[in-house]
């Protein structure tokens, strides 16, 4: 399965699917009202073919819901459900049950089957309009979605889903394994002596958002004015989005290129953004682990990951032995063992990749490796 994402043409008929994800987003609300009254009198959980198949009738009774293709009420449905069967598997972990979304801020609708044609070069058919879009990659294999998302910007971008055959496996064997530390300082350090520190997009644009938000809160609401201080304040967080991303691809690359195994710790990420806020945000590690995964893959390299309870910042890489306590202002320890001196984050990574390579059957990699087959 592979996913590509297309911008389409600035044009006055894209008011059309502006309205369709508006009228999306009344069924989306709707429908968690109706899961909610459900629960309320019978004090059960409604069924997804159930809603379904009321939400095909109240359809009928309602003109503007028809704006909406019958698939994409399904999924909409389908979306619900599985949010709801999420709360039910892992709510003691602070999973939410879905709530209420204001029609402005839904987001986009999803066509499966039906509802849309690809007309050949940069145009497709989605429902009766003809709309163009820029074809900057070939879409090739069979198309199993499409999906229509609008930013906050108001622009409107194709996401279509494709099954393609798989591809040959590029492997680059150059016979190296690294462990990296994640760190609120430094955002990786490398158990091969280097440290990559983060650019920190949204600190340096901070002032920026700033500015905007104020002029954003100053403006009276539902003016024009106020609209267009909407906008100059999404751009800002659109530029630091896109920077960041811009370069998480090519440390990715980077890496891969560097390394054949790459070896990262399980953290709890939501729990450390609940005691650090804003940076752990800022730093994005998850959005950089999904890029990596993408890119290992496709080039034939691996990237494995330790136990969340793994003991790397407190065991000395040395010798193996293990501190009964470490505080979080401690970054250099000596080892009352063998007394080496260890760097609180390099020995972390030092032991990521030990442990690492040991869950992937390449057992002591203190010293150096043949080529490994990835």
């Amino acid at each position: 399965m592979k996913t590509l994402k297309f911008k389409l043409y600035q044009h006055k008929r894209n008011r059309y699917l502006k309205r369709t994800i508006n009228a999306a987003g009344r069924i989306y609300n709707h429908c968690v009202a109706l899961h909610k009254r459900y629960y309320r009198m019978w004090g059960k959980h409604l069924n997804c073919a159930r809603l379904q198949k009321h939400i095909a009738k109240l359809r009928k009774r309602n003109p503007w819901w028809l704006q909406v293709g019958s698939q994409a009420v399904q999924d909409i449905c389908q979306r619900i459900e599985k949010a709801y069967q999420l709360f039910f598997k892992h709510n003691k972990k602070g999973v939410r049950l879905p709530n209420f979304k204001k029609t402005r801020k839904y987001k986009s609708f999803t066509l499966k089957q039906a509802g849309y044609k690809f007309l050949g070069g940069n145009r497709v058919r989605i429902g009766n309009k003809v709309y163009q879009y820029w074809h900057s990659r070939p879409i090739e294999g069979k198309v199993k979605t499409l999906t229509i998302k609008r930013t906050p910007l108001g622009e409107l971008w194709m996401i279509v889903t494709v099954d393609t055959p798989s591809e040959p496996e590029v492997k680059t064997e150059t016979g190296n394994i690294a462990g990296f530390d994640f760190g609120l300082k430094t955002f990786l350090t490398c158990s091969e002596g280097f440290k990559i520190d983060a650019p920190l997009f949204f600190k340096q644009s901070l002032n920026a958002v700033r500015k905007a938000s104020r002029e954003l809160s100053r403006k009276q609401k539902g003016s024009a004015n106020r609209e267009r201080a909407r906008l100059n304040l999404a751009r800002k967080h659109e530029d630091i989005a896109h920077r960041r991303r811009d370069w998480f691809w090519k440390l990715a690359h980077q890496l891969t290129n560097q390394f054949d195994v790459l070896c990262f710790e399980t953290l709890n990420l939501k729990a450390m953004q609940r005691l650090w806020g804003r940076k752990v945000s800022d730093l994005a590690f998850r959005e950089f682990l999904q890029i990596l995964e993408w890119v290992a893959t496709k080039k034939g390299k691996r990237v494995v990951y330790v136990d969340r309870w793994f003991p790397s910042s407190k065991t000395c890489s040395s010798c193996g032995h293990i501190l009964e306590h470490l505080d979080l202002e401690t970054r250099h320890w000596r080892c009352p063992s063998c007394s080496a001196e260890n760097d609180r984050d390099e020995n972390a990574a030092m032991n990521i990749k030990v442990a690492g390579a040991s869950a992937i059957g390449l057992g002591d990699v203190r010293q150096a490796l043949p080529a490994i087959a990835v």
